[in-house]
């Protein structure tokens, strides 16, 4: 009764929420909606009813205003040089129209529209990373105008020798000269290195970078507009407008299936000479198998990726990641994990002498679980990293006494007693004249000699000085990630030809790297648009090119490759959303994941199709014999839809 029934708030919000979704479907799509609803008030009509000649007059509405549509957009595809799947459904659709045989027409209606609404379900993309990116670029820059002010100007508003002020954790706005102070830089977003970079007083700064030391001042060189981070934002745009549209899968079996399709349209004639014998070999041969197959199977096949953390933007990424041949690679965050860590403590004998001469009795082990209880005070990457590896090692870590920090160059504080300092051999040594045993000694030979070599072969290096003796060092680097080896000989028996690394980094740091994970080239000191270009190369040579990365500076990249992968657990959000595939999970073995899910996604695809069009065929050979009526031929269709769809659902 209605006195009894009472709308509470979750029921309204539940019905808002519902009308919502059905109004969204409905003008997104538009004509398989109307069509179902035409084809099940015709049905009322003539059987409900018993008035047939409405029903019938229903159908041929609904078959007119929802064919029309798709008669306009395959005329269009065929003026624009696509020879497309939906041809034999247009001519189906025009000769119902003709022969005035609406209910198989309002059939082949609600397939061809349904069948691109699931296409456009399995490829529209998630969102615009061209938004994204520009959601990021550095907004406001602080002017100086004298010695005693400070104005915020609109980046857009900067011009060459305008003098700014860069504080910590402030987005660098445009290039420029630093004129004041030295930098701490991380530069990660722009040339794909893990570790930060000390700038001093008359060294270039890029747009985009962050200031993760003190504050300095700069001299703007460049305008926003042409600074490193625009660059950025102009190659993602440029890529992908220049990117080619992709031929879908069953555009290209339409090639065989429709000559043949007209060629049986033509004896039907000539045995028959019945119009309608035309439109039941149309109406059997609408590519169904075309129709479905490729979206179900897609869509089961995105499904099984999104089980696995890998989430897939597009229909058209599952099938140029099946046809990949080249797989290129970012080094810093993608095959290594991008930040600093311990890779070891070095101690050495000549270190551990005091100024009388005394060996020193300390191990690595105790230089680690002193540095590591100093850093702990600070925020600097490569102190959490040492403090990260004491925690794993001690578990518990003393807090310092009189800890001080200068940042970028290193810490001092006493544990346990003992005066600790940790940071670059320059800050030791400038701490000589100022700790409190005053006899500082200074860098040896040996000891410079140590730091220079690790710092050749791409190690930062930390000196650790305890109680006025320099008694080690740690050595930080950038590790590579667990199974990537594994993961490059997999993609070898997938099929890919040729595994490429790309990176900004150095020749000795990208050769150790390359070396160690076996990749067949490698590229480095590159920038964004150094990378766009190289797979641009690919992109002419192969003919599906995967790349994948995590950075800023990989974006444009991705945009431009033809299936671009992102790191998207750690990475930033830019390269996330231009890329098409998305990780969700700190895990690059996924790689080869999607490759087989592609794969075995397509192979479904391609089975569905090569039944459906053998079955088809076959039942054109009966419908050109005059043994198949038009309606009778929509229903066995109707029957073949379903057993493409059940097949492609073993994709998931």
């Amino acid at each position: 009764m209605l006195d009894d029934f009472v709308l509470n708030k979750d029921t309204v919000i539940w019905i808002y929420h519902k009308g919502r979704l059905s109004l969204s479907l409905s003008k997104r799509y538009p004509i398989p909606i109307f069509a179902i609803i035409g084809l099940l008030f015709g049905v009322i009509t003539h059987y409900g009813f018993n008035n047939a000649e409405l029903g019938h007059l229903i159908w041929f509405i609904v078959l007119v205003i929802g064919g029309l549509p798709i008669i306009f957009e395959t005329i269009k595809g065929l003026v624009n040089g696509r020879f497309v799947s939906d041809i034999v459904a247009t001519l189906a659709i025009i000769t119902a129209i003709v022969t005035n045989e609406a209910f198989p027409g309002v059939i082949i209606v609600i397939m061809q529209s349904g069948g691109k609404a699931l296409e456009d379900y399995a490829f529209r993309k998630a969102t615009n990373s061209l938004d994204e990116l520009m959601a990021r670029s550095p907004k406001i820059a602080h002017k100086k105008i004298n010695d005693q002010n400070i104005e915020d100007i609109d980046v857009e508003n900067i011009i060459i020798g305008d003098h700014l002020i860069i504080r910590p954790g402030d987005l660098v706005p445009v290039d420029g000269i630093i004129i004041s102070g030295n930098a701490e830089i991380d530069e990660s977003s722009i040339t794909g290195e893990p570790l930060s970079k000390i700038r001093q007083s008359g060294e270039e700064v890029f747009s985009g970078t962050i200031n993760i030391g003190n504050v300095f001042e700069i001299k703007a060189i460049r305008v926003s507009e042409e600074s490193q981070y625009s660059k950025i934002v102009k190659l993602v745009k440029n890529a992908r407008e220049e990117k080619p549209p992709i031929q879908r899968i069953a555009d290209k079996y339409a090639l065989l299936f429709t000559p043949i399709t007209l060629a049986m349209c033509g004896l039907g004639w000539i045995l028959t000479q019945n119009p309608q014998t035309i439109l039941a070999v149309l109406v059997v041969a609408t590519p169904c198998p075309l129709i479905f197959a490729t979206p179900v199977a897609i869509i089961s096949g995105i499904n099984k990726a999104s089980k696995q953390s890998i989430i897939v933007k597009s229909g058209a990424a599952i099938e140029n990641i099946e046809r990949a041949q080249v797989v290129v690679f970012d080094k810093t965050g993608t095959i290594t994990y991008g930040v600093p860590i311990v890779e070891d403590v070095i101690l050495s004998n000549n270190f551990g002498i005091n100024n009388k001469g005394k060996k020193i009795g300390f191990t690595a082990d105790d230089i680690l679980f002193k540095s590591a209880s100093l850093e702990q005070m600070s925020s600097h990457p490569s102190a959490q990293a040492i403090t990260n590896a004491g925690r794993k090692k001690f578990h518990n870590l003393p807090l310092p006494v009189n800890f001080c920090e200068e940042s970028g160059l290193g810490v001092k504080g006493f544990i346990n007693g003992e005066h600790v300092m940790v940071g670059s051999p320059s800050f030791i040594q400038s701490q000589s004249n100022m700790t409190h045993t005053s006899n500082l000694p200074n860098l040896n030979d040996d000891l410079l000699k140590t730091i220079s070599y690790w710092q050749n072969n791409g190690k930062m290096v930390i000196l650790v000085n305890i109680d006025g003796t320099n008694l080690g060092l740690i050595m930080l680097s950038d590790k590579i990630r667990e199974g990537v080896v594994t993961m490059i000989q997999s993609l070898k028996k997938s099929g890919i030809k040729k595994t490429i690394m790309l990176t900004g980094d150095s020749l000795i740091n990208a050769k150790s790297i390359a070396n160690q994970v076996v990749v067949d080239e490698f590229k480095y000191d590159l920038l964004p648009e150094d990378k766009v270009n190289e797979v641009k190369k690919l992109n002419e040579k192969y003919k599906s090119v995967i790349m994948v990365g995590d950075g800023i500076n990989d974006a444009p990249a991705l945009t431009t490759a033809t299936v671009g992968i992102a790191m998207g657990a750690k990475g930033t959000a830019i390269s996330a959303e231009a890329a098409d595939v998305v990780l969700l999970v700190d895990d690059i073995t996924r790689v080869s994941d999607i490759i087989r899910i592609s794969k075995r996604t397509i192979h479904i695809v391609k089975q569905s199709i090569l039944v459906g069009m053998g079955l088809s065929f076959l039942l054109m050979v009966f419908a050109s014999f005059g043994l198949i009526p038009p309606s009778v031929g929509a229903l066995l269709q109707e029957a073949l839809d379903i057993g493409v769809i059940l097949n492609a659902l073993r994709a998931r």
